[in-house]
């Protein structure tokens, strides 16, 4: 049996999330028991703004002393974060090629109203996986384990404070002419600059 992988799941995963799916598929196993870690992509992502990468943050709710599983992270509704979230991404990529085309399948994960992280992003991803073509069946952790030999393990090793390790080719960037090509952005970036064409980039 070919090596598989094991992914924790992320909000709008950047670009190398989706090169280990690609390359592991269809043995991916996604975590869903891991005490939840904070400042990573779990709940944040990172788009190429007027002024270089801008960081959405889904804000979530303060845990208790006892470490929360990742399953059980409710997003914080107190303030109005999909609206903020929403607007960005309209600022950012309204003059992009395709945006318009995803639109409105992304317009209600910012409308509606939305409690649990994990169930939020495993949608999310779901609906991106199907705009690439990329028919991933993911299946889920049961319980937690700290190693899973038989699994290349990717809990720890997409990161924000980490540089990507898979090498990038530029493309098409709405902004491109301020800051340059910026690497390992959110899925969506790729997305809306490249539309059908994202999976042959992957």
């Amino acid at each position: 049996m070919e090596k598989g992988a094991l992914l924790p799941m992320f909000y709008l995963p950047p670009v190398s999330y989706f090169t280990a799916l690609t390359q592991y598929k269809p043995n991916i196993l996604m975590e869903k028991f891991e005490h939840f870690p904070k400042q990573t992509y779990r709940n944040r992502a990172n788009i190429y703004s007027p002024d270089g990468a801008l960081t959405l943050v889904v804000p979530v709710v303060k845990g208790s002393k006892v470490h929360t599983p990742t399953h059980e992270v409710k997003i914080s509704n107190d303030f109005r974060w999909q609206r903020l979230h929403w607007m960005s991404l309209e600022s950012c990529y309204r003059r992009s090629a395709y945006f318009e085309f995803y639109e409105d399948d992304f317009a209600r994960f910012y409308h509606q109203r939305f409690d649990n992280l994990f169930d939020y992003n495993d949608e999310l991803l779901k609906m991106i996986l199907k705009f690439l073509k990329m028919p991933v069946p993911l299946q889920y952790t049961d319980e937690y384990h700290r190693d899973h030999p038989e699994l290349v393990d990717f809990r720890n090793t997409i990161h924000p404070k980490k540089e990507a390790a898979v090498e990038q080719k530029p493309y098409f960037q709405v902004f491109e002419e301020r800051k340059g090509f910026i690497k390992d952005l959110s899925i969506v970036d790729l997305l809306f600059n490249q539309g059908p064409q994202s999976i042959n980039y992957l």
